[in-house]
């Protein structure tokens, strides 16, 4: 088995998984929108969320990231009991740590969603700080998360971290079917709390499987521990571009009409179930393997994963942008549309969509080019390139928001992803020398004109049949699913035409899956 084939096998594994817990958590975000629309109780609960969870979801990130490498140097070291050792002890100084942000967030939630969203004022922003203060005990939770993923992606064992967005997401559709008032915004936050908690219970099992015991003791004194710290730093700063730009974009958003907040997060998720399904399961697969290229100190090896995994991000972002763009609107509409959810805040989560997914290749290539520089344990870089891209979102979003409002917003973001993304790449380049850039223009102009001629497909599939046939959401339905899928499949044989490579290898790997 080829290198791109193992490649291709494992991230469909993850693929899938993390398939089925983003199909469920459209179930979920639907079922939001159903019951609170998108307005002020949702602008509110996505303010507060954001603010219980942006500083654990980047510093857990992180350290996840940082780990990976630091475990497996201690098992090739000292074998998988020094491991499960390093593990009781980062598990209970993440603990420890924890604990003190739950404490400084409950009392300065107040000055916190005032950062957050300077529109909020009265009862909207006391309701703010009070579902805050319920979401607290959701970062003692992502950090266990996080400490657990770090291992078993160390060990290889990729499927208890893929599942646990499971249990995740049956927590919140549980309470929508049967629990949740529109009245009472608080009751789905304590929800939010019982999900954030089987994302690490899951992994539970698995990690004893591996022969840990929980122990109460931390060891300061132990180097890993330190090198962990160190390195984390620069990590979680380059790691907290995309967090830090959606805190932007919603303290911008909360002065804009209502609704704005909302469309922007719909929007995103949107856009992100491309990232998290397929990009993510990519880069979680071919970080290990960089590691160990650079470990064994075989640039050409590194130049050979780095080239593969970046064609194969192309080869499914190229389509998915050009799908987007043409399909945005009726894609909100059937997925949203429906109770509280009216046909203006479709066109608001539209118009964010069709912007956001404008930097979708930049934002993908970005977290493969970041786990590239990781991999030679340069984290100064990403963390540098991050630096200018929030501030590049900054001065742009200033710019956009007073012509196009909350798509200015959406905008901003998409131009400073794929800008800085430029960037790395020059970095990146200087640091390794000559990788084949030609290589990858070659596929992304490949992957373009196949994506095009898709898209000019389905363009006229779908409206011409919608406007024929069509006079049912359940109709509209079908109709879009087959547009899709004829477009994919469309595009694949295209692809194989103009003879892109990584397409046939990547069918042979998900087939052989």
């Amino acid at each position: 088995m080829t290198r791109t084939e193992k490649v291709a096998q494992s991230a469909a594994m993850i693929a899938i998984f993390t398939l089925i817990s983003k199909f469920l958590g459209f179930i979920r975000e639907v079922l939001i929108a159903s019951k609170y629309g998108s307005g002020y109780e949702t602008d509110t609960y996505f303010v507060a969320m954001t603010a219980t969870t942006i500083l654990m979801t980047t510093l857990g990130a992180s350290l996840n990231t940082t780990l990976i490498p630091i475990f497996t140097e201690i098992e090739g070291r000292g074998g998988r009991k020094a491991k499960l050792k390093y593990l009781n002890n980062i598990l209970n100084m993440v603990f420890f740590i924890t604990i003190i942000l739950a404490l400084l967030g409950f009392f300065l939630s107040p000055f916190v969603i005032k950062v957050l969203a300077k529109g909020f004022t009265g009862e909207q922003f006391e309701l703010a700080v009070k579902l805050n203060r319920i979401g607290l005990p959701i970062v003692i939770f992502l950090g266990f998360t996080y400490v657990f993923s770090g291992y078993l992606h160390s060990s290889e064992i990729f499927g208890p971290p893929a599942i646990m967005g499971l249990p995740y997401n049956f927590v919140f559709i549980f309470f929508l079917f049967l629990l949740a008032d529109k009245r009472s915004i608080e009751g789905l936050m304590l929800a939010s709390v019982v999900a954030a908690s089987t994302q690490f219970l899951i992994q539970v099992p698995a990690i004893k499987h591996q022969g840990y015991k929980y122990r109460v003791d931390i060891n300061l004194k132990d180097p890993y521990l330190k090198k962990a710290l160190i390195l984390v730093v620069p990590v979680m700063i380059g790691s907290a571009v995309q967090q830090i730009n959606v805190v932007i974009d919603k303290t911008l958003a909360s002065s804009l009409a209502e609704g704005s907040i909302s469309a922007l997060t719909y929007a995103s998720r949107l856009r992100d179930l491309i990232i998290s399904v397929f990009i993510m399961a990519i880069t979680t697969v071919v970080f290990p393997m960089l590691s160990k290229a650079f470990s064994e100190e075989d640039n050409h090896q590194v130049k050979r994963i780095m080239g593969q995994g970046i064609n194969i991000i192309l080869i499914i972002t190229v389509p998915a942008t050009v799908g987007i763009l043409i399909l945005a609107e009726p894609m909100v509409r059937i997925f949203f549309q429906r109770g509280a959810f009216d046909s203006v805040a479709t066109t608001m989560t539209s118009q964010a969509l069709i912007f956001y997914s404008l930097g979708l290749v930049g934002a993908s290539l970005r977290l493969m080019l970041n786990k590239v520089f990781y991999s030679f344990q340069d984290t100064k870089t990403p963390m540098i390139n991050g630096a200018l891209a929030v501030g590049l979102n900054i001065v742009l979003n200033l710019i956009f928001i007073r012509f196009m409002a909350h798509a200015g917003l959406a905008l901003a973001t998409s131009i400073s992803a794929t800008f800085t993304t430029l960037l790395l790449f020059i970095d990146l380049r200087k640091k390794i020398g000559p990788m084949g850039l030609k290589r990858y223009l070659i596929c992304f102009l490949k992957t373009l004109f196949a994506s095009i001629i898709m898209g000019i497909l389905v363009y006229f599939l779908y409206y011409g049949l919608t406007a024929k046939f069509v006079s049912s959401g359940i109709g509209e339905l079908l109709v879009l699913l087959l547009s899709v899928g004829v477009g994919v499949l469309v595009y694949f044989i295209l692809c194989s035409i103009l003879r892109v490579k990584e397409i046939r290898v990547l069918i042979r790997g998900l087939l052989n899956r």
